[in-house]
């Protein structure tokens, strides 16, 4: 007989943490901290450029706080009209390219993810065989202009309407959902139109949000299509706008301005134009990252 009574373990309490455990924690925190660190710093870096003065930056002194404090190339981008006029731009085609690509990458990967479909192993050759080939930038430029296609939204769209890396990802996230729940759905009377709505895309708020969001950066970053679809400056995208700018500073020394504050533009131009177009599609991740680790089917079925 033992000497006491063994001590029993609280229901619903966890085991003890081996040692082994508790190491791997410790060395998966330093790890992510690593990344997080150099994925990090580059961005505060060039943040802190933005802010510096022209004499700190050319002498490398920046690092991840600003120093002689500036805002004069803040201040001339944004008191560009056009600068104003090519934001707009960014947000609608952002807004337009991402629903046209959800809607239409959705219900792709919907289709895909019905086993019972007859020539479904085609259909998913027919997209993976565009991941490996393409026509081209010129036959896609005559193409799109042949679809008068050229100074719209639906140049910046439609040739990128469906990733087929992102197609992937929802038709596997599909076929991962309960067959039960379809099931119910057809026997109260529900047709497969219903049943995506009310039933699929309701469970599968975070691939959605994921998707979209991968969309909507690729769409707000993309200048290439614009220089391609676009010869109205007027309906250029911030993106392109910068680029320009970048690429050249003509817009910058043409304007009566000092010899100094040219170099004060020149010197941070790059830094200014990172910021502006990074920091608003940031903005967005706080408010879809609650999606990114929810449950996809939490208590829809039981037992």
């Amino acid at each position: 007989m033992p000497a006491g009574p063994a001590k029993k373990r609280k229901a619903g309490a966890w085991p003890p943490r081996s040692r082994g455990y508790k190491v791997f924690r410790v060395v998966n925190a330093i790890i992510l901290i690593l990344v997080v660190l150099a994925v990090l710093l580059p961005f505060l870096n060039l943040l802190a450029q933005s802010f510096s003065s022209e004499t700190y930056i050319t002498r490398g002194s920046v690092s991840l706080w600003p120093k002689g404090f500036n805002v004069t190339t803040y201040e001339h981008v944004m008191s560009d009209p056009q600068f104003w006029e090519n934001y707009r731009n960014t947000v609608l085609y952002t807004a337009c390219s991402t629903a046209v690509a959800m809607v239409l990458t959705t219900c792709y990967a919907y289709v895909l993810s019905r086993k019972q479909l007859r020539g479904r192993k085609v259909l998913i050759g027919i997209a993976i065989v565009t991941m490996f080939f393409n026509g081209g930038i010129i036959p896609n430029y005559i193409l799109v202009s042949s679809l008068h296609l050229r100074d719209t939204v639906w140049a910046y769209a439609l040739p990128n309407a469906i990733v087929v890396f992102n197609l992937l990802i929802m038709k596997t996230f599909f076929e991962h959902l309960p067959t039960e729940l379809e099931e119910a759905a057809a026997i109260d009377g529900l047709n497969t139109y219903r049943t995506l709505w009310r039933i699929v895309l309701p469970l599968s708020k975070a691939v959605l949000a994921t998707i979209a969001l991968f969309y909507a950066v690729m769409f707000w970053n993309d200048w290439f299509s614009a220089l391609l679809y676009m010869d109205n400056q007027g309906l250029y995208p911030v993106s392109l706008y910068l680029e320009n700018i970048v690429d050249s500073l003509s817009s910058v020394s043409n304007i009566g301005q000092s010899s100094d504050t040219q170099l004060q533009i020149a010197a941070n131009i790059q830094a200014v134009t990172v910021v502006l177009v990074a920091v608003p599609i940031l903005c967005v991740y706080p408010f879809i990252q609650r999606y990114f680790v929810s449950g996809v089917t939490l208590g829809a079925v039981k037992g």
